[in-house]
């Protein structure tokens, strides 16, 4: 897939050169532009997303400062971390949010500080003050997630379902909820369903075990919201006895759901492009820094209510990945690289799928 998919070429090419032409004028005092991401469970944020910003962010310009911090799923912490890039003097604040909710006192401080703050990847709630909001459609990532269960079930009449939601704390689980509900509503029989404090893989074992005991262990599916619920799920599953292992969906295409799928033990994932996303929340930090303004077609004109206001939105789309769709998504991408998959264990199944 091409960045194009994602964010029009014209529009960030145009981005780019806005941005270029305006490299530290007369500037004595380097910008400083804050990443403040939500946790380290979800093994994305520390490997994928703060690098791509940070080697986006240099190439726009080499003597901005990046100030990052990761609250790894503490909101007071990441307050903290805010307010210490505001003393700091952060010039924009990017922010995915613990706490969609409690992150709106953040906003409320930087706009005190004329500090513009972009929502990252989850929204932030409750706040007129928002810039922008820069994510993927997450309500299609449920639907994408239904659908693919519902495949995988082949249309089998009242199939038993069990669904593993996200943090209730997160918008966007609350959103994934949704979309995967407008498919599975009608389909197919949801007979436990959970709410996963922290996105934690232990706390989704433990959902799918107290799942199995009250089910006798006859499970047809099963809705996790992303790839670290599908391993707790899944070593509940193994742990349980229960063969064959039923399709399980998941999120993020982490490389231990990608090997996953290779061995047959997770039906799918949802890929969404993390480099499309991170650079252009990266291009979009420095304009906001710089004074550049943001073409009105970026957004597409799209906004998204956060509960006080439509914020002015920029929403990427989702893929849906199977067995099948690896080489074309992950690899052709270099998300991962084969060298990265197919580890000796997976070199077998990696040849069957045709990952070169």
């Amino acid at each position: 897939m091409k960045l194009a998919r994602f964010v029009p070429v014209l529009v960030l090419s145009g981005l780019i050169l806005m941005a270029c032409g305006t490299t530290t004028p007369g500037t004595t005092t380097p910008k400083k532009i804050a990443l403040l991401l939500p946790e380290a469970t979800t093994a994305r944020y520390d490997t994928k997303d703060m690098p791509y910003f940070r080697d986006k962010l240099k190439s726009l310009c080499a003597d901005c400062q990046l100030l990052y911090s990761n609250a790894k799923q503490v909101a007071a912490d990441q307050q903290t971390q805010a307010e210490a890039a505001i003393t700091n003097g952060a010039n924009v604040i990017v922010l995915d949010p613990v706490d969609g909710a409690a992150a709106a006192a953040i906003v409320t401080k930087a706009k005190a500080k004329n500090i513009p703050v972009i929502s990252y990847d989850r929204l932030i709630l409750n706040t007129a003050d928002l810039n922008y909001y820069l994510s993927f459609d997450n309500a299609a990532v449920g639907a994408l997630q239904g659908n693919a269960l519902v495949t995988a079930l082949n249309g089998k009449a009242n199939a038993t379902v069990v669904e593993i939601n996200g943090d209730p704390a997160d918008n966007n689980a609350k959103l994934f909820k949704q979309g995967a509900h407008s498919v599975l509503d009608t389909k197919v029989s949801i007979k436990k369903e959970y709410d996963t404090p922290g996105w934690k893989p232990a706390n989704a074992q433990t959902e799918m075990d107290g799942a199995l005991t009250a089910l006798g262990n006859k499970v047809d599916g099963v809705l996790a919201a992303n790839d670290g619920t599908a391993g707790g799920a899944i070593a509940s599953l193994k742990a349980h006895g229960v063969k064959p292992l039923p399709p399980v969906t998941g999120q993020d295409a982490e490389l231990a759901a990608i090997q996953r799928i290779l061995a047959g033990e997770q039906y799918m994932t949802v890929y969404k492009a993390i480099k499309a996303e991170a650079e252009a929340a990266a291009t979009l930090a420095y304009d906001l820094a710089f004074g550049v303004a943001v073409p009105a077609d970026m957004t597409n004109n799209k906004t998204v209510n956060n509960g006080a206001a439509d914020i002015k939105s920029v929403l990427l789309t989702p893929v849906a990945v199977t067995k099948d769709k690896i080489q074309s998504t992950v690899v052709k991408d270099g998300f991962w690289t084969k060298d990265d998959i197919c580890t000796s264990a997976y070199a077998s199944a990696c040849a069957t799928a045709g990952i070169s």
